[in-house]
């Protein structure tokens, strides 16, 4: 199938300034914020190739979304994968872009026709229906960004990565693996980096999940209501906190099992939990294949979350950064 036409920015001007210049200044500050190294590294981190990274407008995770930017290893790169779970429309299964562009303020990014028919022929794919892409953010969010961390990391329009979107639908964990084990040999090519779409919990009747552990007490997880009294102990953002990090040590462990379970137990909205499922899988996969100290296990460095929940009325959006090295 021939790629046609561009995917146009949607979310410009709304979700992110749309202005080249505004928006370039906004990300510089967002990325000058994030430390010159980490974890005793300096940044970008050698080899790491795959991140995790949010996706909500870019005044409530632009800044979170930085820290895994800056991580993020594109100095051989010659694709990136991006991966983002459907907001728009029931997907099972994964979906492939049609378009041949994407636009960003900056400019447009080029779909890998190659890739994309390659990943096509397997007949494991769908293809994404042009306006439920067009108005889905997941992938959008990540674009602007991918052209900034592009332009500071080569010389010449001609070196510029191209970009394999891919939404990933309602699966479940075995579907996870064998997408995983399919995209585990791209993931192991030099040439590829991988970057994850994904929120963590979204708290507050509005997203039905209002999850409270009384006492600290996760595996007494309860649903909050407006009849029930305030609680304290913890407060409803420190419980929001633990339970997001039992999701974000499970996803560091490198076991995808683990996240599936966590996942079943806490019920927790993490919007992006198939594209970290599948990718967790394809790292496992290559894990296995050739066990290596540091590599093939996601690292989070950065955690925030929208507002400070204290009220059962109150709502929040988490979100974390994370990177993995290949």
């Amino acid at each position: 199938m021939k790629l046609k036409g561009t995917r146009e920015a949607s979310h410009a001007y709304s979700w992110y300034e749309g202005d080249p210049d505004t928006l370039s200044s906004q990300l510089d500050s967002f990325l000058s914020d994030v430390p010159d190294s980490i974890n005793g590294s300096g940044l970008p981190i050698p080899g790491a190739k795959v991140v995790i990274a949010p996706h909500a407008g870019y005044s409530y995770s632009g800044p979170c979304a930085a820290w895994a930017y800056k991580t993020l290893d594109l100095s051989k790169a010659k694709r990136v994968f991006v991966l983002g779970p459907s907001h728009t429309y029931y997907l099972h299964g994964c979906a492939l872009t049609k378009f041949a562009k994407y636009e960003t303020p900056f400019g447009d990014l080029t779909v890998d026709e190659d890739v994309v028919q390659q990943l096509r022929d397997t007949g494991k794919f769908q293809d994404m229906p042009n306006r439920s892409e067009v108005d889905e953010h997941s992938l959008e969010m990540h674009f602007p960004y991918l052209y900034k961390r592009i332009t500071q990391t080569f010389a010449s329009e001609a070196e510029y990565p191209t970009v394999v979107p891919i939404l990933v639908g309602d699966n479940k964990g075995p579907e996870e693996k064998a997408f995983g084990k399919l995209l585990a040999p791209y993931m192991k090519d030099p040439d590829n980096a991988f970057v994850v779409s994904s929120d963590f919990c979204h708290w507050g009747s509005r997203f039905s999940y209002t999850a409270y552990a009384p006492g600290g007490q996760v595996e007494q997880l309860q649903s909050l209501t407006r009849k029930m009294p305030k609680p304290t102990d913890p407060p409803i953002h420190e419980s929001i906190k633990q339970v997001d990090h039992l999701a974000m040590d499970a996803v560091e462990s490198g076991d995808h099992n683990k996240f599936v379970d966590n996942l079943s137990h806490t019920k927790n909205t993490v919007c992006g939990r198939h594209p970290i499922g599948v990718v967790m899988a394809a790292l496992e996969e290559l894990a296995n294949e050739k066990p290596e100290e540091g590599k093939y296990r996601f690292k989070f460095v950065q955690y925030q979350r929208s507002s400070l929940v204290e009220d059962v009325t109150d709502s929040s959006v988490s979100y974390a950064s994370a990177y993995a090295i290949i």
